[in-house]
């Protein structure tokens, strides 16, 4: 039960990390941050979401596979994704797509930039339980 615990914090605090690294008054700053770390290196870029590197190796460490833990990888994975696509279309072609360019614009509170941990802590904490 102990090391489940040290799990959840340090699943917070990786989230905390997350969410400090990328925060940004609006979406469209915030792929700008991302596009200086895609810059430097695209493995840079995929440092900046340690937390779905730490559930895949927790999910391999318990051997606990279930929908919980497939939910936050997939989530995370197409969150990576949609901010590449959206790194690609504002910062490199220069071209952004219709259907984005309004989303760019959207402010981002300091409450949704921890959302990560009222979401996905707590699947994680049911996946982990739900063996």
């Amino acid at each position: 039960m102990n090391i489940l615990i040290q799990i959840i914090v340090l699943m917070i605090a990786l989230e905390i990390i997350e969410a400090n690294l990328q925060k940004a008054p609006t979406i469209g700053l915030m792929v700008d941050k991302l596009y200086g770390y895609y810059k430097k290196s695209i493995f840079l870029l995929f440092l900046s979401h340690p937390t779905l590197y730490f559930v895949l190796l927790v999910s391999i460490a318990t051997k606990v596979f279930n929908i919980y833990i497939i939910i936050i990888l997939l989530i995370k994975t197409v969150d990576i994704f949609f901010k590449i696509e959206m790194i690609k279309q504002r910062c490199i072609e220069k071209k952004v797509n219709i259907e984005l360019a309004p989303i760019l614009d959207m402010p981002i509170t300091p409450l949704m930039s921890y959302l990560g941990i009222l979401m996905y802590v707590p699947l994680l904490i049911l996946g982990l339980f739900n063996q």
